[in-house]
């Protein structure tokens, strides 16, 4: 795809979503878009490399919480995997000061390609686990916002990523489909952390079928001490 296809898929699909991108930053995802497909024959970074879905479904459906991010925000992208939702939404709003942080250092050796490449400032990428990372005092309850696509039920996700965010802050999952039930089975969890559930908003991605699910959560009080708890305990068992 060249680059004005991209652009003009680009702008159309932001549109539907009610954001407006101009054609510099647009350059910048094109980039991204070519070093992920680049990369990906090496690593296996995703299993979404069509153009068009990658615009779809990795850049819009990462930029679909943009309206709720206020500018200067320190943000923190936990298992970020090849970036997402973190960079883009840094392409998006250059103001944001924001942590990539995965557990496996090729795909950080990838962001920091992506960000030498697109001349991104105020980007930290991490090599580490959410449950180390999370008691660390310059990473604990430092961040704004924190946000996650990783795949893991919300009582997990919500212990490794609640405790970096302050209070008055929000971490906010990236769900699929109806997460009625998780929602309810991971209440008393996201209480215990420190946290309470907000508004939840689901929509469609453009011109597909597929449903997400954003899941705001709150930090009303600090996180106990004892949390996250030690590697792997949290994905083995979920508080209850």
């Amino acid at each position: 795809m060249n680059f004005d296809e991209f652009f003009k898929l680009f702008d159309e699909y932001a549109k539907s979503m009610n954001m407006t991108i101009d054609e510099d930053k647009i350059k910048k995802f094109y980039l991204y878009m070519q070093l992920l497909i680049e990369w990906n024959e090496k690593i296996n970074l995703t299993a979404i490399t069509e153009p068009k879905e990658v615009i779809i479904k990795h850049f819009i459906d990462s930029l679909s919480i943009w309206g709720e991010i206020k500018d200067n925000s320190k943000i923190i992208d936990v298992g970020t995997g090849a970036g997402f939702p973190g960079i883009p939404l840094k392409i998006y709003n250059d103001t944001l000061n924001v942590t990539l942080l995965d557990s496996l250092n090729k795909r950080i050796n990838f962001l920091n390609e992506v960000v030498e490449t697109l001349g991104l400032e105020n980007v930290e990428t991490c090599h580490g686990r959410a449950e180390d990372f999370g008691h660390r005092k310059e990473y604990r309850e430092q961040y704004d916002l924190c946000t996650s696509r990783a795949v893991a039920n919300l009582s997990t996700l919500s212990e490794y990523c609640v405790p970096f965010v302050k209070i008055g802050g929000q971490f906010v999952s990236y769900k699929s489909g109806n997460v009625d039930n998780e929602l309810r089975e991971s209440e008393k969890a996201i209480r215990i952390l420190g946290g309470e559930i907000g508004k939840v908003c689901s929509f469609v991605l453009p011109e597909t079928d597929f449903a997400r699910t954003l899941v705001p959560i709150k930090k009303i009080k600090s996180t106990g001490k004892k949390y996250p708890r030690k590697a792997g305990t949290p994905s083995k068992e979920p508080l209850q």
